[in-house]
């Protein structure tokens, strides 16, 4: 008797098994996979998840959509791993295609790529496809681990000395009502500038493109400029996130910060412009501004460095600025 009743069992749990394979290798998937804990971690140093329109984190890596993958991969990188696996279910058809479609679309993953702490970015991302369905995905980060320690140690002793510093000194009877955000960012928007001169030669050798670069050599490209204020704004404790421009002739990235619920343009690479007359000048005309304030910034100005996607950066559309 027991010779029937075993096999019979035994096809009872296959046939279970077959039925459920995708949540069963979700489950596996999650449990032997350190891709998926929350760990927040980078090198060892901890950073807020954020969430946003474009792009959120997630705990479902069964993907039944092309939204799903991004949520996927966005999740995979913000945890700070070097590789991450998931699976396509059977049910759904298109989602190797989407997955080699998204990985080979460089556009789609520079916006990715702006929605991530500057530390978690990347510079490239490989994904391998198996026959099995698993999707495997290879990271190359742009910052090692000396350089996050170098811009850590640095920007902490500046926030104290610029920020900590200026506000014990600050006199308690000062008549001038001002923003406290608005103040601080200020410091650090002008230190920047002061400090930093844009890298007409592009010269990678000297890494102008990231922040490593441009708070140490002090010179910089839009990227540096942009990543660099990035970690201060979120040493500060301030939402927020890169920008890029979607017009195909150029290219241009900036931050944006969230303030009093606010989303607003801060770009500090225009607002350190390379002069004819070689002087070094610092404005504010693109300092915390709205999106209709950047584009009334950009009223007699012929490039479209400005132009981007409001279905990738929803936050910024006008309604929402406006509220």
């Amino acid at each position: 008797m027991k010779r029937i009743i075993t096999p019979i069992i035994c096809f009872t749990a296959i046939l279970v098994t077959l039925l459920n394979i995708d949540t069963i290798t979700n489950k596996i998937v999650l449990v032997l996979n350190p891709t998926y804990k929350s760990s927040n971690n980078l090198n060892g140093i901890s950073y807020k998840n954020g969430d946003f329109e474009f792009v959120s984190n997630t705990k479902n890596f069964t993907p039944y959509g092309k939204q799903d993958i991004l949520n996927i991969f966005y999740t995979i990188l913000n945890n700070g791993n070097e590789t991450g696996t998931f699976y396509c279910p059977k049910e759904y058809k298109n989602c190797i295609d989407d997955v080699k479609n998204i990985s080979k679309d460089q556009d789609l993953l520079t916006h990715l790529n702006n929605f991530l702490h500057p530390y978690k970015s990347f510079e490239k991302i490989k994904s391998d496809i198996y026959d099995t369905g698993e999707i495997q995905i290879k990271i190359d980060y742009i910052y090692s681990k000396e350089e996050i320690n170098y811009l850590n140690t640095e920007i902490d002793k500046l926030i104290k000395e610029l920020i900590t510093n200026s506000k014990e000194n600050k006199k308690e009877d000062d008549k001038e009502k001002t923003n406290e955000d608005y103040d601080k960012i200020k410091i650090i928007h002008d230190y920047i500038i002061s400090k930093t001169k844009y890298d007409v030669d592009n010269n990678k050798e000297i890494q102008s493109y990231n922040a490593y670069g441009a708070l140490k050599n002090h010179l910089a490209t839009c990227n540096g400029y942009t990543d660099l204020m990035a970690i201060f704004l979120s040493k500060m404790g301030y939402e927020n996130f890169k920008i890029a421009t979607t017009n195909e002739t150029t290219g241009h990235v900036w931050n944006v910060v969230k303030i009093n619920e606010e989303w607003l343009h801060l770009d500090l690479t225009w607002d350190d412009p390379v002069s004819s007359d070689g002087k070094d000048y610092l404005y504010h005309k693109y300092f915390l501004i709205n999106t209709e304030g950047l584009k009334k910034a950009d009223e007699n100005i012929t490039s479209k460095e400005h132009e981007f996607n409001l279905a990738i950066y929803n936050e910024l559309a006008t309604k929402k600025s406006e509220e």
